[in-house]
């Protein structure tokens, strides 16, 4: 089955634009083809129509009867602690990441950078002596790297005799 997640009563969406973009809001009934009717008790939106190409669907989905008042979705709301939850879902982090971005000063941009620079700077060669001793061992990559034999320490030759010098 390809699709996952219906527009149908209960199912909690995402307002993609408009007046109410970023707040969460229940589908509580579908008009037609096009628009469902809304209501998002927990995040301060008022019951109305809204086009269905303005939402994002999530998936989390309400247990409430077909076109219930707003007090039975704001009940089904709290005792599924709706608001905690799309706080820590992956999508709440993104978008809360995607904000502070938004936010950020050139100096703030600089400091990230910079971070980024040393971090790196720390991380590279320790992946890369990683890297190494995975394919000597044979799990990574495709042919297995031969250990580099071990070099003798350089020592010098012993002269016995001293050349005559010219004369």
């Amino acid at each position: 089955m390809p699709f996952a997640r219906f527009v149908q009563p209960g199912r909690v969406a995402l307002v993609a634009e408009g007046p109410l973009k970023g707040k969460l809001v229940s589908v509580v009934d579908v008009i037609d083809q096009t628009r469902a009717l809304v209501d998002g008790p927990g995040s301060g939106v008022s019951r109305q129509q809204i086009r269905l190409n303005q939402l994002h669907l999530t998936k989390f989905r309400l247990k409430f009867p077909f076109t219930a008042p707003t007090r039975v979705v704001r009940k089904a709301w709290t005792d599924e602690k709706l608001n905690e939850k799309w706080a820590e879902s992956q999508w709440a982090r993104k978008l809360e990441n995607k904000e502070k971005r938004a936010q950020m000063t050139d100096y703030d941009r600089f400091k990230l950078s910079s971070a980024r620079v040393k971090r790196n700077r720390i991380r590279t060669p320790v992946f890369k002596s990683l890297k190494m001793k995975a394919a000597r061992n044979g799990t990574f990559g495709k042919k297995k790297i031969p250990k580099t034999p071990v070099k003798k320490p350089r020592t010098k030759k012993e002269t016995s005799a001293k050349k005559p010098a010219k004369k």
